[in-house]
Formats: C-alpha cells, sequence, structure tokens
C-alpha cells in the first residue's frame, strides 16, 4: 500500500540542526547543545555536510527497521532526517550508478558504536542490492563472517561490552548491476596481549568465555577442557559473567556462522583445539632449580598440563618441555644452548600463547577470504568499510596505544586531504571561484612517528636492532637526543628546559601533541612489544606438531628453511600496513561516519557533555565543520530548491514554466536577497550564510501556514457545496421513489378490484353454461337408452328364432372364455419371484390348460433370466460365461463339478506382483498372468508330488519352482494337444503335449490341484481364443499319459486311505499308475 510521503527535506520538523554546517553561532557550546537537543529527542544521526555523526544510544531505537530501509532506499541525501542509511544508500548508488569504488570511513573511541555502524552499513546494503540464491549465499557470508570475527577478536572492556580489539578493513566487490560477487577482510594490529593479561574489570577475547558456556559437556572433555571459569589463569574472574550477553548462545551462533562462511568440520575443530592449547598454556607453572655450574634453570611444576596440550596439539611432550627451558641462539654455523631462568620461562609461554592466537587469527582472516572472495574474474567495483579503533587517551599508554593513535592520525590527514579535495572538485564542478582555506595539517605529527630516519618508529627499531644492552630507557634517550627540538613532542628527560619542572610528566614518560590532543606515553615495554621476540626453539616445536594447523601456523620453525635474518618489528609492520591502507583510500570516494559515545557508564539516557566534548575536540569535528562551510554553507540542486520555495513567489507559484535555474534566479530577486550571500553555479544554488537560509525556512513557513489558511478556507467550502448537492440529490431521488411507490399502491387497489369484478362475472357465466350442459347430457342419455331398448327389442324380434339353435355352442364358447379369463387374472397375482433358481409355479387349475401352462412358464422363466442378465457388469458376464463353459464341459461328467459351481473363479491365487518373494518370477514373466497357482507335479519314477507354481498366460502354460521362483517348464498354448482327467472327486489331471515339439522332450504333465475345474476351463478359454481350435477334454477313470519314450497307463481306483480324504498317487510297475480317490 503506497504511503504519503509529506517530508522531502532534512529541514522539515527538523530537532535543532540536522546539518551542523548550518549552525549558527558556531563555537564548541553550540555544537554541544545542538547534539545533545537531538539526542535527547532520539535523533542520534547528525550531518557535517557528507560526514555523519553518530551517538551511540545504548539501547534499541525502532529507526533500522525494513520500512526504514525501504523509506530510504534510492532518496537523495538531504531528503530526509539524518541517518546512517542515507550515506550507505549514497555509497551503494554512487558505486552502482556512477561506477565509482567507494569507502566508508568509521571512527570514534572504543565504546562508541563502531562495530554496530559497519553491520547497520552491511545489513543495509545486502537489503538493497539484487536477490537470488546465488547473491543471497554471498550476502549471508558476507554478513556471517562478522560473528566469527568478533568472537575471537572482540572483548569486554571497562569502556565497551564489545570491544573491538583489532583493525578492520572489508573490501565488498559488486559486479556491474550492483550485485555483491564476495569480499576481502583485511586485520591490524590484534591486542594480542590481552591472551596473558587483562586490565582489571575487562574480559579476554569472547570465544574463550563462549567454549566454555556453550559447548556440550562431550565437547569439553575432547578438548580436555572444565566447565569452570576459575580454572584458568588466562581468565579474569571480576568480570567473567557480563549482564545481558549470552555466552552460551553467542557460540552456537558462531558454530553456525563458521559452517555458513565455509570452514569444514575439521577445520573448525582443529580452531577450537588451538583456542583451548592457548587456554591451558596459561596453567603451565615453572619452578627455579640450581644447576651444578651456578646457573638458574626453570622446571615445570606439574606436568599433567603440559600433557594434555600435546595431546591436544600432537606435539612431543619432550620436545616442548625443553623448549620453555632452554633456549638456542644461532650465529652462522655456530649454536648456543642456554637456559631458561623462571622470568624468562614465564615470558616463553606467554609469548607463545600471543603469538599461537595471534596467529590463528590471521589464519581465520585468511580462510574467510577464501570462502568470500569472488569467484569470476570480471571486474568488479569494490566499497571498503574500515572498522578501525578510534583515537585512545587512558592513564597508562603504552605501545599499543601509540600505533592506535599514529593510525588515527594517518586517518584525520587523509580526511582533511580529501574532504578539502572534495570540496575543491565540487566548487570547479560548479564553476564557483575557489578560495584557499586555513586549516591545521598534522602531516607535521605524522612524520615526527613515522620519519624514516629521525621518526620514533624508526628509532624504536633502530634501538631494537642495536648489539649491546637495549632498555626502554635507551630508546627514551635517543628519543631525547633525536626529537627534542619537536614542536609536539616533550620530554623531561630533554634538554628543552621549559619541560624540565613539568612535574605532571614523569621522567619514564613522553608526550606527544596529537591533533586531537596530548598523550602520555609510558615508555615501558615499548623495545619487548615493538621486538615481538618468539624463540626459535618453541617455532620449531610447533613445527613438529602432528597438528596441521598449528604446523601451517609456524612455516618458520622448519628445520629445512632456517633463515638467520631477524624479522621485522611490531612497528615496522604497523607502518607498512597503515601505508598500504592509506594508499587504498586515497583510490576510493570517501564517506565518513564519526562516532561518539555520549558516558562511559554505557547508560540510556545520559549525555555527558565534558565527554562528548573531549571527542568533539580530538575527532576535529569543529574544523571539520569551518572547512565544509568556509566558502558557502549550504549548496543544494535548483529543482528541489525551486520546489521548495517556489511558494515565496508568485511568478513561480504554483507552476514554473521555464528551466529550474531561471526560476530560482527570479525567486531570488523576487525576495530581495543580497548578491553576496547566494552564488549559481551549473547544477547548484550556494548560499554563503546559514542564516540566509534559516531566512527561507522562516518565510516558507509563514506561507506555508498562509496557504494552509486558503486551502483550509477552500476546503470548507467545497465540503459544504458537496453536502448541499449531495442532499439535493439525495431529496430529488426519495421524492421520485416516493411517488413511484403511492402510483403503485393506487394501480394494485385498482387492479385488485377489476380482477374481483371479472371474477365474478366469469364464474356467473361458467355456471350458467354448466346448467345448459347438464341438461343437453341428461337429453342425450335419456335418447340413447329409449334407442337402445327399442333396438334391443328389434333385434330380439328379428333374430330369436337363431337363439335357440345355437345356444350349446355359445355357452360353451362364452364358458371357456370366461374360465381363461379367470385363469390369467389369477396367474397374475401367482407369479413367483424374477431369482432364475426360483423352482416355484402356481398348480394347474384346468386339464384342458396343460400345454398352455407349460408355455407359459417356459416364457416367464425365459423372460426373468434376460432381465437377470442384463443387471451383469462386463466382469460379471465374463465370470458367469466361465461358468457356463465349465458347467458345459463338466456337468454329470466329473464328480467334483458340483463343488465348484459355487466357488468364484479367481485367478491369480498368488500375488505375484506384491510379493517380493516372487520378483524374480514376476520380472521373467512379460505377458499378463491369467492364472497363478500352486499345483503338485507328480514324478514320473515314484509318483511323489513336488509343489510347483503354474502360470496361464496368453500364449504359454509355465511351471515355476515354489522356492526360487524359477521357471522350469514353458509350454506353448499351441502345443498343449488335450487335457485328461478322471470322472472322480480328485483334483488329477494330465496336460498332453503335441509329439515331436520342444516341450514334450521330457513327456506330458501329470499335476493335481485344488482348482483343477477353473483351470481347466481357462486353459480351455485361453487355448480356444489364441488357436481358433478347441481343446479336448477327455474325462475317463483310465488314460495313456507319455512319460519321456514310455507311454504310462494312470488308472483311478476306489479306496480307504491313510491320509484321510487326500487322494494319493502310487507307482505299480512301469506301465502302470494307480491313483486311489477316497
Amino acid at each position: 500500500m503506497a504511503k504519503m510521503e509529506v517530508k522531502t527535506s532534512l529541514l522539515d520538523d527538523m530537532i535543532g540542526v540536522g546539518d551542523m554546517v548550518l549552525l549558527e553561532p558556531l563555537n564548541e557550546d553550540s555544537f554541544i547543545n545542538n547534539l545533545k537537543k537531538r539526542f535527547d529527542h532520539n535523533e542520534v544521526y547528525t550531518y557535517i555536510g557528507s560526514v555523519v555523526i553518530s551517538i551511540n544510544p545504548y539501547r534499541s531505537l525502532p529507526i533500522y527497521t525494513p520500512e526504514k530501509v525501504e523509506e530510504y532506499r534510492n532518496r537523495n541525501f538531504y531528503e530526509l532526517s539524518p541517518h546512517i542509511f542515507a550515506l550507505s544508500d549514497e555509497a551503494y548508488r554512487s558505486l552502482r550508478d556512477q561506477d565509482k569504488d567507494q569507502c566508508i570511513l568509521i571512527t570514534g573511541e572504543s565504546g562508541a558504536g563502531k562495530t554496530e555502524a559497519s553491520k547497520l552499513v552491511m545489513s543495509y546494503v545486502a537489503a538493497v542490492c539484487g536477490k537470488g540464491a546465488e547473491v543471497n549465499q554471498v550476502k549471508e557470508q558476507l554478513l556471517q563472517s562478522n560473528p566469527v570475527l568478533e568472537a575471537f577478536g572482540n572483548a569486554k572492556t571497562v569502556r565497551n561490552d564489545n570491544s573491538s580489539r583489532f583493525g578492520k578493513y572489508m573490501d565488498i566487490e559488486f559486479d556491474f548491476k550492483g550485485d555483491p560477487l564476495g569480499g576481502v577482510i583485511s586485520n591490524y594490529l590484534l591486542e594480542k596481549s590481552r591472551v596473558v593479561k587483562q586490565p582489571r574489570g575487562e574480559r579476554n577475547f569472547h570465544i574463550f568465555y563462549q567454549i566454555l558456556s556453550g559447548a556440550s559437556e562431550e565437547f569439553l572433555c575432547k578438548l580436555k577442557l572444565e566447565r569452570d571459569f576459575s580454572r584458568y589463569n588466562y581468565l579474569g574472574l571480576d568480570s567473567a559473567r557480563v549482564n545481558g550477553v549470552d555466552d552460551a548462545s553467542n557460540f552456537r551462533t558462531v558454530r553456525n556462522a563458521m559452517q555458513i562462511v565455509g570452514f569444514m568440520d575439521h577445520e573448525t575443530q582443529s580452531v577450537f583445539e588451538v583456542v583451548a592449547a592457548v587456554l591451558k598454556l596459561g596453567n603451565i607453572e615453572f619452578k627455579p632449580e640450581s644447576r651444578a655450574n651456578g646457573l638458574d634453570e626453570s622446571k615445570i611444576k606439574d606436568k599433567n598440563e603440559l600433557k594434555e596440550i600435546c595431546e591436544l596439539t600432537g606435539i612431543d611432550q619432550s620436545v616442548l618441555e625443553r623448549a620453555f627451558s632452554f633456549r638456542t641462539v644461532e650465529a652462522k654455523q655456530e649454536k648456543v644452548s642456554t637456559t631458561l631462568n623462571v622470568a624468562q620461562a614465564y615470558y616463553a609461554r606467554d609469548a607463545l600463547a600471543k603469538n599461537l592466537y595471534s596467529r590463528l587469527f590471521s589464519w581465520l582472516v585468511t580462510r574467510i577470504n577464501e570462502s568470500i572472495k569472488a569467484q569470476t574474474k570480471v571486474r568488479k567495483k569494490v566499497m571498503g568499510v574500515l572498522d578501525i579503533y578510534g583515537f585512545e587517551i587512558f592513564e597508562d599508554n603504552s605501545f599499543e596505544q601509540f600505533i592506535i593513535n599514529y593510525c588515527n592520525e594517518k586517518l584525520q590527514q587523509i580526511f582533511i586531504e580529501l574532504t578539502l579535495k572534495e570540496e575543491q572538485e565540487e566548487y570547479i564542478r560548479e564553476g564557483i571561484e575557489w578560495t584557499h582555506i586555513e586549516y591545521f595539517n598534522n602531516a607535521i605529527i605524522c612524520d615526527l612517528i613515522e620519519n624514516n630516519q629521525t621518526g620514533i618508529l624508526a628509532m624504536l627499531d633502530e634501538e631494537c636492532l642495536r648489539p649491546g644492552t637495549v632498555t626502554d630507557d635507551t630508546f627514551l634517550e635517543k628519543l631525547n637526543q633525536v626529537c627534542a627540538t619537536h614542536q609536539h613532542f616533550e620530554s623531561r628527560m630533554s634538554k628543552c628546559s621549559r619541560f624540565l619542572n613539568d612535574t605532571s610528566l614523569p621522567h619514564s614518560c613522553f608526550r606527544i601533541q596529537h591533533y586531537a590532543g596530548k598523550v602520555m606515553y609510558q615508555v615501558e615495554g615499548f623495545v619487548d612489544k615493538n621486538n615481538d621476540l618468539l624463540y626459535r626453539d618453541l617455532s620449531q616445536a610447533m613445527w613438529k606438531a602432528n597438528h596441521s594447523l598449528i604446523k601451517a601456523l609456524f612455516p618458520e620453525g622448519n628445520p629445512a628453511k632456517i633463515n638467520l635474518k631477524r624479522p621485522p618489528t611490531a612497528g615496522s609492520q604497523f607502518k607498512a600496513s597503515v601505508a598500504t591502507l592509506m594508499k587504498n583510500l586515497q583510490t576510493k570516494n570517501p564517506n565518513y561516519i564519526r562516532c561518539i559515545k555520549p558516558n562511559d557508564k554505557k547508560a540510556a539516557h545520559v549525555f555527558n557533555e565534558a565527554l562528548v566534548c573531549h571527542q568533539i575536540r580530538y575527532l576535529g569535528l569543529l574544523e571539520n565543520v569551518r572547512v565544509r562551510r568556509a566558502g558557502y554553507a549550504f549548496r543544494q540542486p535548483y529543482e528541489p530548491c525551486l520546489e521548495r520555495y517556489k511558494m515565496l513567489c508568485k511568478q513561480t507559484w504554483p507552476h514554473w514554466r521555464g528551466p529550474a535555474r531561471a526560476g530560482v534566479e527570479v525567486l531570488f530577486n523576487e525576495l530581495g536577497i543580497p548578491e553576496e550571500e547566494f552564488s549559481f553555479g551549473r547544477s547548484k544554488i550556494f548560499i554563503r550564510n546559514p542564516r540566509t537560509l534559516f531566512k527561507l525556512e522562516d518565510l516558507r513557513k509563514q506561507r506555508l501556514e498562509d496557504l494552509a489558511t486558503l486551502i483550509g478556507k477552500i476546503y470548507r467550502g467545497w465540503k459544504c457545496r458537496t453536502r448541499f448537492l449531495l442532499m439535493k440529490k439525495c431529496q430529488i431521488i426519495i421524492a421520485s421513489w416516493y411517488r413511484r411507490y403511492s402510483q403503485q399502491q393506487k394501480y394494485q387497489k385498482i387492479k385488485s378490484s377489476a380482477i374481483t369484478v371479472q371474477s365474478y362475472i366469469r364464474g356467473w357465466k361458467a355456471r350458467k353454461l354448466l346448467r345448459e350442459l347438464k341438461h343437453l347430457k341428461r337429453c342425450n342419455e335419456a335418447a340413447t337408452v329409449i334407442a337402445a331398448y327399442w333396438h334391443g327389442t328389434q333385434v330380439r324380434r328379428e333374430y330369436r328364432k337363431f337363439f335357440r339353435a345355437n345356444a350349446g355352442r355359445k355357452i360353451y364358447e362364452f364358458t371357456l372364455q370366461r374360465l381363461m379369463q379367470k385363469y390369467f387374472l389369477e396367474m397374475k397375482n401367482k407369479m413367483p419371484s424374477l431369482s432364475p433358481i426360483d423352482k416355484n409355479w402356481p398348480a394347474r387349475p384346468y386339464l384342458f390348460l396343460d400345454s398352455t401352462h407349460k408355455e407359459l412358464k417356459r416364457i416367464f422363466h425365459l423372460w426373468r433370466c434376460k432381465k437377470y442378465r442384463d443387471q451383469f457388469t462386463d466382469q460379471q458376464k465374463l465370470i458367469y460365461e466361465e461358468k457356463l463353459e465349465a458347467s458345459e464341459l463338466f456337468k454329470d461328467k466329473k464328480a467334483l463339478y458340483p463343488a465348484s459351481v459355487g466357488q468364484p473363479f479367481q485367478g491369480a491365487y498368488l500375488e505375484i506382483s506384491e510379493n517380493p518373494k516372487y520378483k524374480k518370477l514376476k520380472d521373467a514373466v512379460d505377458e499378463k498372468i491369467i492364472i497363478a497357482e500352486v499345483v503338485n507335479k507328480i514324478n514320473r519314477a515314484n509318483g511323489k508330488a513336488a509343489s510347483r507354481i503354474f502360470l496361464l498366460t496368453k500364449n504359454n502354460v509355465l511351471l515355476a519352482d515354489q522356492k526360487s521362483g524359477t521357471i522350469k517348464s514353458e509350454v506353448p498354448l499351441g502345443d498343449v494337444t488335450k487335457v485328461s482327467m478322471s470322472s472322480q472327486n480328485d483334483g488329477f489331471f494330465a496336460v498332453h503335449l503335441k509329439e515331436g515339439s520342444e516341450a514334450a522332450s521330457k513327456g506330458d504333465f501329470l499335476l493335481s490341484s485344488d482348482h483343477l475345474i477353473e483351470m481347466a476351463t481357462k486353459l480351455y478359454r485361453t487355448t480356444l481364443s489364441q488357436t481358433k481350435q478347441k481343446l479336448n477334454i477327455e474325462i475317463s477313470d483310465e488314460f495313456l499319459v507319455q512319460f519321456k519314450q514310455d507311454k504310462v497307463c494312470v488308472k483311478f481306483i476306489q479306496g480307504s486311505q491313510k491320509n484321510g480324504n487326500i487322494p494319493t498317487c502310487k507307482r505299480k510297475n512301469n506301465r502302470l499308475l494307480e491313483v486311489a480317490v477316497p
């Protein structure tokens, strides 16, 4: 059902200011107040030009429904209220229609809702792109990759219950129609230190808790895990349970998502085995021991955990135990093995756990990429979605915060550059003069960090590679030497006197003035975290595992591929990844989502102005607004501008017939807006000051009120006039209907009166005519009687003399006629039933009617037989024809016949087609089976009987073995010459075959059956139908049967039997077979 679309601009019913570019006056307080006002009215999205500001509401809002998706689909960016769907639609349509690769950059600090924003973007694109089984599968795989990566890469922090502890960039690839083909995911800097240690109030990665909560007991037993969180040292207990988070349900979701993405069952099992191994590594503890040479070494306290880890991973226990106790250093051709003390052993254990988990995570990303990558090699359009950590300022900032903030500096740099570039391109495209905009360029900060000679990362790498004693303090000293004069670097150890007395800056720290504010970094741990060192002994132990996944995660452990070159540092790797990311982003059209969290309590309806102010500053949102409105604060195409404000000028209202630009020029000239406040581009009107726009809005609002009053007045007049015309029409219709009703009633009265008068007149005429006809009838009857009497008298006088001469014959004939009449009348009332077998017939009343009585009985019987036959169906006729045939063949000839009369001929006594026992026999017989019965075949040698299946088809007689269903004999009907049987009450019969035929090679068949009459009758009829010759049926108590080359006499005798009433057959000699019949 179509709905009325009233809202055509974000300026309609605007709460606060929907686009910060229009904010007047522009300062930090008004910026925050505008965000707070909109937040209090559940408006969590606000624009800065084409940038979307998203405030995390910490609750569900009904603004992401399928109806909202349809509302924002194919709509202008500024047409509706600010929404993340508007930016997603703009990016998708630009990619689909203008063939421009897009990227959506989502930034903000932890807990601001970056991950949810990326999910909303992907779900919107999935909803509006094409449909189809293959496309839906690709979309489902892209969407289901999120739960997998969240489980392994997200954790609860003090700021966010589902904080992404890695950076993610996904390229979604589309075909020329805009349907998704696949995707590629890149991950940046997983916070692997969280695996071994978490700050107070935070949790380890979700997957550890999900396995322990959601896996079955059997599955946990396979992984050698227990459900109790407190059993594992790597899991912090103070925040193990999170309100509103169901880890068990999430585990089922992750397993289902892995299956949808394309993980095989053995791959999923291997992944969880690695996770279990990491979890159990934290339970390995060491104790010190002293060697004879005075060196300290470490030993594992309880080897049970080590044993279970080795069983999970397929590693030799002695190999892994040695790797935890010794370290081998190789230099050219020399190897030096040294023992590890307890501290070094714990360091090795934690390094292995961190490396194992981080490499597993990288493998997961690679495996997901294999499943979701585009299968075709056609040219693709790309939409990138960047969900990466925001700027972080904690109480204790270490190496992780340093490189995270470095990444945000690069993103801010590219944001400013691309925003200015976009502004400049639009001005040039529209023919508006471009004026240079002053802004803070943070390239100097990026150079401080990434410069190849004097950058902080270069100094850190140089210090890590330097021989000799290397500590965090030596690194800080080097920074103080190289960066002391840099205006954005601060340290109390530097020679710059202005910081020597700054007690807020400890001696073991340095401070960088980022674009978002000053951040103080604890130098402790920088060198170790940058080295990211894993002892080669542990790598080689992992490579020796029988576990295929673990072996693949540590290729450098292969002794055949030993590389003595030092691996790249974590800082250099991240710097290269960021450079690749920046290069990728610069090739795409950028779209920005700036995420802000309103409070630190994760509570709904709470807006902390100080916290929001801090985020506004380090996100540079005010500077973004100033850049956007440095030239013209608002721009709009001519068509929607004219459509929105045309009611303010009589010449453009209600319709403008010329070009839209000419209409806008007439409109602005009519309103008297100063020329310096606007400029005309090629396709857009540019307005310099927001006050001008708000003045237009006020005029439009006043004019709409006037138009509403006018429309209301006209509507009320139209409504009253319409009501009057309707009442008038109704009155006319009612009057006409009443007049018709009145005339109908009057007519009915007149008609009724006329009918009554007519009926009386017709009644009087009818009665008069009746009287006349009755009188005429009586006269005619009287004349007839008189004439009859007169004629009788005349006749009697004339013929009186003849009556006496013929009186006897006349009386006899009359009497005879009366008797015949009485006979037929009595017969009518005494007729027997219509049943053909009813023998009753009325007795003969008179002797002279004897022949007539018999003939009448015969005719009646024939008549009722015909009536009975007319009721038969075709099938019944066939049965009775067979019964009649049997009667003609066997009646008064075979003693067994009377017992068969009442038995119906069934034919198929064996269910050949339905019984699986006879499947082989059914497959061998292609013709329709007329009769199927079990018979006894008499042995020619000793007269004993053997069971056989007797089959009669349209062309053949077949004998088959009852047990196996194998056909023993097959005789064509043309080779059957005669059937012989006795006249007694037995079931024996002989089938005589044509001499010289193939079937007669073994002689005739002597058989016994319980349905002899039926079998002989059907054989007789089938043979007659096929050969057109009658089959000879011989009934005799003694007949000859051909057995191979000999003829044997079969003789039937009377006698009592030991077997009761069953006839028996016995071979007397070579020429006689005697059958004893009871």
